[in-house]
């Protein structure tokens, strides 16, 4: 049997070890679509993450109660009115970033995520570590969405989240807030995600070796002595 994570844990593996996006390259639709500036990221990920919490706050709770047969159904569905309820608000209390973000705040209803962590988590857990796996990976997800938001808003067009943060004499580069512009700038975040990742590996392999043959020396000194007297 598996054992199961401790609940801070539960928590904040979404953050960085299972990161929805740098991790398990989910949602890349809404990811690459919609950061132009870091607002639009926030704004996508708390949407996402309201209707990932809830969703699984449901579907955790009532998981004996759905034939297999229909669960994906099922999943949809509960997925689909939070997504209507969100749609409605942003539509009344933010009608100008609910604009920026177009159709992606309803295609939430088929984002891979949400769907995906109902599957393979929610419907196999109890309702408090669903909470916790949803609330760790919605983080995940905001932190993913406003870096790339942040860092293609900054040099597309010397702002971030409104404020200018970039000289007078700098030059945006336009490619930034193209459709190009967020695929080369996920692209080198995966790089450099990946690059840390193997650098950590290959120190860690390193200080195993180094104290392999550390002890090693200590025993065949020690040995040798032994044999002397």
């Amino acid at each position: 049997m598996k054992k199961q994570l401790t609940l801070s844990k539960e928590y904040l593996k979404g953050l960085w070890d299972q990161n929805p996006v740098f991790k398990q390259a989910l949602g890349l639709c809404p990811v690459l679509a919609v950061t132009v500036s870091a607002i639009n990221g926030i704004a996508m990920a708390l949407a996402t993450t309201f209707v990932l919490t809830s969703a699984s706050l449901i579907i955790s709770s009532i998981r004996k109660l759905i034939p297999t047969q229909v669960r994906i159904a099922a999943y949809i569905l509960i997925i689909a009115t939070f997504v209507t309820i969100v749609d409605l608000v942003m539509k009344a209390q933010f009608p100008e970033l609910s604009k920026a973000l177009g159709p992606y705040i309803p295609l939430i209803v088929v984002n891979c995520l949400i769907l995906g962590r109902q599957e393979a988590f929610s419907s196999k857990n109890t309702v408090g570590r669903s909470l916790l796996d949803s609330l760790g990976m919605g983080t995940g997800f905001l932190i993913a969405l406003f870096v790339l938001g942040g860092l293609r808003e900054i040099f597309g067009t010397g702002t971030l989240l409104g404020f200018q943060v970039m000289p007078d004499f700098y030059e945006p580069w336009l490619v930034m807030i193209l459709p190009a512009g967020a695929f080369l700038t996920l692209g080198l975040l995966f790089g450099a995600a990946n690059s840390y990742l193997q650098k950590k590996e290959q120190d860690e392999k390193n200080y195993l070796i180094e104290k392999y043959l550390k002890a090693k020396k200590e025993a065949d000194e020690m040995g040798g002595q032994a044999k002397w007297n």
